[in-house]
């Protein structure tokens, strides 16, 4: 009866143990089938972008459609009378201020001015100073080493208003409420303002201008680079916004300028064939900056964001713009290459290989990425 009672409490023990033993591996079990690959932090999804169970498109992209403007914002606040604008450029040296000093007017000797230039112990700030011709060499090189009214940002092409708003805010000195004013507000006004017409150029923008003058300040030149565009597009019958988010992220996916034109053959391809994007860009877009920055690449959970920026979920193009690009995005949308590719991706020289079936791209996956 001893044993016969032993037998069956054994036996109730070893099924608690399947069970649970069971429960806490079936969820790892079966999430090893969902096949992704990593290399170097990137992931490599398995699926083909056109089996993925897709979303439908929302709706059509939203995007502010350049104009030629009738005012331009003025380059510079009025100065006072008697007085004129001297900048100082970003590459400028001690030798070079002193040269364009020499050949406009403001000193009759370069040497006795260069030597006080070269005595200071702090390098001239880049910008623009307010001189006049009835100042000397002395009180030139003060004004030279006070700060200048306005100041040189140089916007790369692809950032982020956010990141925009860092840079403007470090080279004017901002406030923290300056910037959170011209990201939640300045640039805020309504949807088409959201992003991609915040133009990337080489700026000398005054240190006291109005935080929402200097967001007009960078549409200007959206306008000034983007208009002559619009009737190129509209002669294809390509809606501006669609070419407009479209750009923002070839500027994002592409390694280079002469790499965008192939880029943004594939993406329209895709477009075409009705399949998903499935680009990174638009994922680190949405999920913003965590702690590892803006644009750090995206994780498996990134992928299961429920969100019409996840372009791995939904087809079609994003609600709006995800960066600001430049001329060379926008060529490549209006004329991209010729090509039978579907896929594409970067080895680690950011070289970019295509391929026309999904088959073809797992062998460049294998070449590029997991044999190297």
């Amino acid at each position: 009866m001893q044993t016969r009672t032993k037998e069956i409490i054994i036996g109730i023990i070893i099924l608690i143990v399947v069970f649970v033993a069971g429960y806490f591996l079936y969820p790892k079990l079966n999430k090893s089938q969902v096949p992704v690959n990593t290399v170097d932090n990137t992931i490599i999804d398995d699926t083909p972008i056109a089996q993925r169970d897709l979303k439908p498109e929302t709706k059509e992209p939203v995007a502010l459609t350049p104009k030629i403007e009738k005012e331009n914002i003025p380059v510079e606040p009025p100065l006072p009378e008697g007085t004129d604008r001297f900048i100082v450029g970003i590459t400028n040296t001690n030798d070079g201020i002193a040269e364009n000093l020499l050949q406009t007017g403001y000193i009759a000797n370069k040497d006795s001015l260069l030597a006080l230039l070269n005595k200071e112990k702090v390098p001239v700030v880049a910008g623009a100073y307010k001189i006049s011709k009835v100042m000397t060499p002395e009180q030139i090189n003060k004004v030279l080493h006070s700060k200048p009214y306005m100041k040189w940002v140089v916007i790369k092409e692809g950032l982020r208003k956010e990141e925009i708003a860092t840079l403007l805010a470090n080279s004017l000195g901002w406030t923290s409420t300056q910037k959170k004013n011209w990201i939640e507000k300045d640039t805020a006004t309504s949807p088409e303002y959201t992003e991609g017409v915040y133009y990337p150029d080489t700026y000398l923008i005054p240190v006291a201008e109005d935080t929402a003058l200097v967001a007009k300040r960078l549409i200007t030149k959206f306008n000034e680079n983007f208009a002559s565009y619009l009737p190129q597009f509209t002669a294809k019958n390509i809606k501006w916004a669609r070419a407009l988010t479209l750009a923002s992220i070839v500027q994002r996916e592409a390694s280079s300028d002469s790499d965008m034109p192939l880029i943004a053959g594939i993406l329209w391809n895709r477009l075409n064939n009705d399949m998903a994007l499935g680009v990174d860009a638009t994922l680190q877009y949405i999920r913003g900056d965590v702690g590892k920055g803006w644009w750090a690449p995206i994780t498996v959970a990134d992928k299961q964001t429920d969100s019409p920026f996840n372009t791995y979920k939904y087809k079609g193009l994003p609600p709006h713009p995800i960066s600001n690009p430049g001329v060379p995005a926008i060529s490549a949308v209006l004329n991209p290459t010729k090509t039978d590719c579907l896929y594409y991706l970067h080895d680690k020289s950011r070289v970019t290989h295509c391929a026309p079936t999904y088959e073809e791209h797992k062998l460049n996956i294998q070449k590029y990425l997991i044999a190297q």
